[in-house]
């Protein structure tokens, strides 16, 4: 397995610290039009396979019958925050399944915002299931199971109908049956696969391009698309780099976190994705390496860039608040210079 340097962190004139990792850009094609590093490394993709898991939710017709909107889609790829807009949904739309945060299979959790987490506390119930940042996924496997008339109890487990509902559009888009990958267990509780970082950037970006062949899921989507675009805030949290990423980018970038320093992003109207692995699993170093691949491959122009610069480039802050360092991506050359560099050498 070999790694890569990606990201540096500065102390005054000093480097102190790196992230070392994995990157991929790949189109529609199944082509790795960019690489970083050892791209056929498997790792879990964690809630990065969101927007795919959130699939059958429209494409069964649970999403429509059950009176659902944009919101709730958007909710449904979350790894949200667990702030007002994201809380008070899950909780009406357990409500509307006449469930209550029972019935969801992930543990009670304290909501990522620290606002939030305080009013959580003063409230009395510092932590609940409704404050997981994948409650809202859950409530997306319950939805189908209800629509469908299936058991709810036992949606966490990978032969319940949903979680193999899901597993046939994982193999669709993979090209290859999702069931031979390996699979270990989410934070969630539920299945998590695992699968190749060039496997997942092209998955990806059939994703953005909608490549099914079926018009019904095909539908489903683009119905993905539009809520991750229009509802940013809703798939994390207000103030949060997917949120601006949207807002620089007018949502033609749309953007989705794993855990472990996982990343990846997807360009519906070009039909590409980005996929970041940081190694050591380090979440700080994701968007600088992010915004790196991007300007490398010619996704973001130089206002984007410009706009984006705080983000590619974070202050490191003392106790105080005053900036003592930055954190930096480096080495992200496009394939052909690297290659002119290493015949040079």
């Amino acid at each position: 397995m070999s790694f890569v340097k990606m990201v540096e962190v500065w102390r005054g004139q000093l480097v102190e610290c790196v992230h070392l990792g994995v990157a991929a850009v790949a189109n529609a094609e199944g082509e790795i039009i960019e690489g970083w590093g050892d791209t056929s490394m498997v790792t879990y993709p964690r809630s990065a396979l969101k927007p795919i898991q959130a699939i059958a939710l429209v494409e069964t017709g649970a999403y429509q019958a059950c009176g659902l909107t944009s919101k709730h889609l958007a909710l449904a790829c979350a790894s949200h925050y667990g702030q007002p807009i994201h809380t008070e949904l899950v909780s009406a739309w357990l409500a509307d399944l006449g469930l209550d945060q029972s019935a969801l299979a992930c543990g009670a959790d304290r909501p990522f915002d620290e606002a939030s987490a305080v009013a959580a506390i003063r409230d009395g119930h510092p932590v609940q299931r409704i404050y997981h940042n994948c409650s809202g996924k859950h409530c997306g496997f319950l939805t189908v199971a209800r629509h469908r008339g299936w058991p709810i109890e036992t949606y966490d487990r990978l032969d319940h109908p949903a979680q193999q509902l899901y597993l046939d559009s994982l193999s669709e888009l993979l090209g290859r049956d999702a069931h031979a990958l390996p699979f270990g267990i989410d934070g969630c509780a539920l299945p998590a696969a695992a699968l190749p970082v060039r496997d997942m950037a092209s998955m990806m970006a059939r994703f953005a391009a909608a490549r099914a062949a079926s018009p019904g899921r095909r539908a489903a989507i683009l119905a993905i698309h539009d809520a991750m675009r229009t509802y940013p805030a809703y798939i994390s949290g207000t103030g949060q780099p997917g949120v601006e990423l949207a807002r620089v980018t007018r949502g033609r970038i749309i953007m989705k976190s794993g855990a472990e320093g996982f990343m990846m992003v997807y360009v519906p109207d070009q039909g590409l994705a980005a996929v970041i692995k940081i190694a050591d699993g380090n979440a700080r170093a994701r968007i600088p390496a992010l915004i790196a691949v991007l300007s490398t491959v010619g996704l973001l122009d130089a206002a984007e860039q410009r706009e984006l610069a705080r983000l590619a480039e974070p202050p490191v802050l003392n106790s105080v608040g005053a900036k003592v360092g930055r954190i930096c991506a480096c080495g992200f050359e496009p394939a052909a210079r690297r290659a002119q560099a290493v015949a040079r050498s």
